[in-house]
Order: structure tokens, then sequence, then C-alpha cells
């Protein structure tokens, strides 16, 4: 076996060709390559909006990919954006995918609006009087966001953000050209006064906020507010996009979680995002759009523009995941542990590294957000983490204008196990020593 593995990738790289019957025998040369052209064209080609009315667009994926790249071998990840393989329901997806290619039909289109059991699984996840009439299924909670912005807001238009907020969205604004305006969020989610400040001064006609658990800081809006939310928004003639992404992440001790915002909404103000992503894998990506209104009509036409449906075999091993015994034993499961890691990060970090501030211990979602001493410098501390074998995400993308300080989001779902946890805040403090952020013993 070996020895095959060993032909299979010398023949992949040109360097043998293997002749069945007869053997394997070394490739000929290689002939040249093209010739090396000029491309530097294009750096007048896609510059060619900034001279124009609109707020240039820029492609910035670095705050996402922190969270995508797969750090180096012997490096701890505490940066990570999804649960680790061994906390995800790994052998029910695998089950739910098998039985999904064996139902009749599993193969064939899917209505563009997708399947109607999953539409009315999601609308009954979101309460109140959603129907499955008013919600698309979609590629991923990503994918809705990006439908969600190009359908509410035009090229050049200012888009009110948390601050801070998940960097993802801010490279899907402005991509599209949107200008984010950051409005500060507390332990209690954004403050509605500055909330109504913003709408006044901008203009803006979308706000783009996550009431539970919200990313980076854990916070979830007080109830107080939710109501305020709802009518300043109204008042202002603006929707309010509700990035409901980590619901199914909640912690063992959370007690009962507050409604999405849309199941409050009688008027089409919400649209809704939620997503399965988070509480299976990276590569399930299924999530729905969920809106009332004229808006429903827009947001289903550029999902089918951009997109055409999510494959069918995806939604159908989605409705067999989540209506199996498996699925309600896997969220307790992962809630437990979630619950485990937060507390032995959080007990660590207090012990360990009690320089870093930790304003806020939520009780769901799958990070903790630092604030740094003051004068510590983000990206030498980056890099000394990563000497020391650990990787962090800095807080510096969070915040789509200056930042008020100097913030680490450290994610407990990611690694392998506690012991992982308390090694990654070890090396994190050794390299908090390098740069001479932090003393003590």
């Amino acid at each position: 076996m070996t020895v095959s593995r060993a032909l299979a990738q010398l023949s992949a790289e040109g360097l043998v060709v293997t002749r069945p019957g007869a053997g394997a025998f070394r490739a000929g040369p290689r002939e040249a390559g093209p010739a090396v052209g000029d491309t530097s064209w294009q750096e007048v080609a896609l510059s060619a909006d900034a001279t124009s009315e609109l707020v240039p667009r820029t492609v910035d994926a670095s705050g996402v990919l922190v969270s995508l790249a797969a750090p180096p071998p012997g490096v701890i990840e505490l940066n990570g954006g999804y649960l680790h393989p061994s906390l995800q329901p790994e052998r029910a997806m695998a089950a739910a995918l098998s039985r999904a290619g064996r139902r009749p039909g599993a193969w064939a289109r899917p209505p563009m609006d997708g399947l109607l059991e999953l539409r009315e699984w999601f609308a009954r996840g979101i309460g109140g009087a959603v129907t499955a009439a008013e919600v698309l299924i979609t590629a991923g909670g990503q994918s809705a966001l990006t439908t969600a912005l190009r359908a509410l807001a035009p090229p050049g238009a200012p888009v009110l953000v948390e601050s801070p907020t998940y960097p993802g969205m801010l490279a899907i604004a402005r991509a599209a050209g949107l200008r984010p305006v950051p409005v500060p969020v507390d332990r209690d989610g954004v403050k509605p006064e500055l909330l109504a400040d913003a709408f006044r001064a901008t203009g803006a006609r979308v706000f783009v906020c996550q009431p539970l658990f919200q990313n980076p800081t854990g916070a979830v809006l007080a109830p107080q507010r939710r109501g305020e939310v709802l009518g300043i928004a109204r008042a202002a003639g603006a929707f309010v996009v509700e990035d409901d992404f980590v619901r199914r992440l909640v912690h063992e001790d959370a007690g009962p979680l507050p409604r999405p915002l849309a199941s409050d909404d009688p008027d089409g103000v919400v649209v809704h995002v939620c997503s399965l992503t988070k509480a299976t894998s990276p590569s399930f990506r299924v999530s729905a759009l969920a809106a009332r209104g004229p808006v429903l009509e827009r947001l289903r036409a550029i999902q089918v523009v951009d997109t055409f449906f999510v494959p069918r075999p995806l939604q159908e091993a989605a409705l067999e995941l989540v209506g199996s015994p498996a699925w309600p034993r896997h969220l307790r499961a992962v809630a437990r542990e979630l619950r485990h890691r937060r507390d032995t990060m959080t007990a660590t970090l207090r012990l360990s590294l009690p320089e870093l501030a930790l304003p806020h211990v939520p009780s769901g979602g799958y990070h903790l957000w630092l604030r740094l001493p003051d004068g510590t410098d983000e990206r030498a501390l980056l890099s000394a983490a990563l000497r020391a074998g650990v990787a962090v995400t800095p807080g510096r993308p969070y915040f789509s204008a200056e930042p008020p300080a100097a913030h680490l989001r450290l994610s407990f779902a990611a690694v392998a196990s506690t012991a992982e946890i308390t090694e990654g805040v070890r090396r994190l403090r050794t390299a908090c020593a390098e740069i001479g952020s932090t003393a003590g013993p």
C-alpha cells in the first residue's frame, strides 16, 4: 500500500508514467512552461472605481482567514471558528448523508427557495409568526449575510455595525462598496441611544447585529433593549439584519434563551440569518434567511442569481440529521463540553494571565474576548504567540474604525481537549513575557 501511494503521488507530480500490466516508468523530460505574462495592467483596471463618487470596493479576507487557516503543525489552535472534529457529529452526519442519498428524487433539482420541510424546520426555530413561505435556504451564514447586504443597501451607502463585530461581515460590506459605521456595544449589547444617533447622523437604512452571544464580546442584547432597537430601526425606516449564528452552541448553564428578534417583529424590520454550520461542521453549509414583505422577493432574486440553489443532497442530509435522535443528543453533549472548556480557559487565564482583562464570561458561543494591557502591541504578541506554539486572534480586525484598546479573541472549541487549553494559555503567557506585556511568576 505504501508503494502504491508513493507511485500515485509520483504520477500526480508527472515524474512517472504507469502502464497497466507493464509497470511504472520514469516520465520524459517536462516541456518548458509557458512564457511569463505581464499582468501589471490589472492594477489600473481593478482600481478604476477609486475615482468614482462611490466608496471604492476593497476585498480584504485577512480577518476571516485568521479563523479559517489551519495553524502549522504543533501549534495549538486558540483562533479557530469551528468545533474540533471530536465535537462534531461526524457519525450522525455520515449516516444522514447516506440516508439522504437514497431518498427518492434526492439528486433532482430542488425548489429554488429550498425544501419545504427544511424551511418549515427553520421557521419553527425562529418562532413567532414566521412561516416556511418567508424562509430561504442558503449555503451557509456567510452567503446569507452577503445576500442580505447586497439586497438592502446600494454601493456607497452607510451600514451600521456593532463595534466590535464579526470581521467577515465587515469584509462583505466593504467588498460591496458599503461604508461600515460603528455603534459601540457593552455587556448588554448595542447601546440604543448611540444607535439612534448613528441613524440620524448617517441616514443609514441597515443595521447588522448579533443579539445572542455576540462575536466577539459574547454579549446578549438585554430584554429592555430589544424593543428599543426594533423601534429605533422602524422609526428610521431601516432594516435590522439579525445574525443568529450560535443559538445552537449554548452552554449547559445558560438557562432559557431569549427568542430571536425576528419572532417579535410583525412589521418586517428584521432580516434573520441562522445556520447549522457552527453546530455541525465547517463543510455542512446549510443556513436560512427569513424576511417578511417586499424585501423577501429581492432576497430571493439575488440568491437565485448568485447561487441558483443549495445542492439538494445537502438539504436532504440536513433534514435527516435534525430529525434524528442523534441531533438532540449532540446538542446536549456540545453544551456540556463547551461549558467545561469555557470554565477551564477562564480559570487558567485568571490564574496565569490576570493582567488580561476578561470583562464578560458568556454562557454561549465558543470564545472569550480579552482586553490587553495598555500599550500592548497586538502584532508583536501575535508573532510571539506563534513562536511559542499557540495561534490566537488579534482584536484589530473586529473594529470598523480605530479600536479603543488592544484585544485578543481566544477560542476554546477548536482544540482537542482541556489539556490543550491549559497548555495554550501557558504558551500565551510565554509570548506575553517575551514582549514585556506581563510580569509575575
